[in-house]
């Protein structure tokens, strides 16, 4: 950790740089010779990548910025906030304390935070950081989880883990025990220090998959930033044997998009051919698998068992996209050939046997316009083309 970078001078350089391409910055000759210049272009594209991800960083003075590859896998502050509505308490743990955007956020709901981190130089960046933004409530800790743990020998109301992909993991299925650390293995261990835990996994773990290494599981939520699936928080709480609360939320620039459901609930679903309106769940739906329980809670159709589209005569608020049908049309030769060869649309598939590529290439539709084009099945088994106006 050098704290040369946060002279004057050399801050005002990287707020200088912040609109330009590192890359090309790299080439410039170091205008700060007696400070490390590979150090200064860390800094210049850690901010960068704050700028959206992580503005309170951003807009914060003498804040110091890690390797690139910390600040990639850090939460977002969105998704931090979101995980300090679902602790409370006196104490937390944070095992894998990475950058500390969790524990910043984390800090402003429980009293005392400890931020755990096998990484030295990154503990002493973290705690540096959380000076300036006045997080005086987190202990900053150097040093292996079990070990720590076994130091402190307290007992807290929480414990927050991030495990991370071992290296020799990739292009394996994604698997809690290929992570360190090995939570399914130490389980019986952490809940000897507490009785609520969250784990927090990429979006390419499978759910079924968690819940055959996990036990006590209670709750799972998938977490969505502008429909884009950023993670999973498995709940764990000790001893907990009954039903798994599904959670989804979407967050959006001025809402939040909530959706939830009981794990393996009693499924009464209704099909029929496409109204009015189609409906589209949201990228957190999707991943979670609630595709019979939203048509159940708002009462919609589902076109068919697999094509995860729904549809209802009557307009109604939905966590997801809504289109309204100008024309249905059979999948066939001269039905394309005449409403949509040579146009130019949006294109989707949802159980359907070609790919948007493959039916681009064939009817030559443009990407773009107004015009949105569901390429489904019916639940008659008949291929269909919606064509749609988009409402949401």
């Amino acid at each position: 950790m050098d704290l040369a970078v946060l002279n004057p001078d050399i801050q005002e350089f990287i707020n200088r740089n912040l609109e330009n391409d590192i890359s090309k910055i790299a080439l410039q000759k170091n205008p700060f010779p007696d400070v490390n210049w590979i150090q200064i272009l860390n800094q210049i594209n850690g901010k960068q990548k704050a700028k959206s991800k992580l503005p309170t960083w951003f807009v914060t003075e003498n804040i110091l910025y890690p390797a690139k590859i910390c600040i990639e896998q850090t939460s977002s502050e969105k998704t931090a906030e979101y995980k300090s509505q679902l602790v409370s308490g006196e104490k937390l743990i944070d095992l894998t304390g990475g950058f500390g955007v969790d524990d910043y956020y984390f800090s402003k709901k429980i009293n005392e935070v400890i931020h755990c981190e096998i990484n030295e130089e990154l503990t002493q960046i973290v705690k540096h950081n959380f000076e300036p933004l006045n997080a005086t409530n987190i202990q900053c800790v150097a040093g292996e989880s079990l070990e720590t743990l076994a130091t402190l020998h307290q007992k807290f109301d929480w414990m927050y883990i991030d495990p991370s992909r071992r290296n020799d993991s990739k292009g394996k299925v994604f698997m809690l025990k290929d992570c360190l650390p090995n939570v399914p293995e130490l389980l019986d261990f952490y809940f000897e220090y507490t009785s609520n835990i969250m784990i927090k996994t990429a979006p390419i773990l499978d759910i079924t998959a968690g819940l055959t290494e996990l036990k006590s599981v209670s709750a799972i939520h998938i977490v969505a930033v502008e429909n884009e699936v950023k993670e999973l928080l498995w709940i764990l709480e000790k001893n907990y044997s009954q039903s798994i609360k599904i959670v989804t939320a979407n967050i959006l620039k001025d809402k939040t998009e909530a959706f939830s459901f009981m794990y393996d609930s009693e499924k009464l679903v209704t099909y029929n051919m496409p109204k009015k309106y189609i409906y589209e769940p949201n990228a957190a739906i999707m991943k979670s698998g609630g595709f019979d329980e939203i048509a159940m809670q708002y009462k919609i159709d589902k076109l068919h068992q697999h094509s995860h589209l729904y549809t209802s005569d009557n307009l109604i608020d939905f966590p997801g996209r809504i289109f309204e049908i100008q024309k249905c049309i059979n999948y066939s030769k001269a039905e394309m050939k005449f409403h949509l060869e040579n146009s130019k649309a949006n294109v989707t598939t949802r159980n359907f046997p070609d790919t948007v590529e493959a039916i681009r290439k064939k009817l030559k539709i443009a990407a773009g316009g107004n015009v949105y084009c569901f390429f489904t099945t019916d639940v008659n088994n008949n291929k269909i083309v919606l064509l749609c106006n988009k409402l949401k």
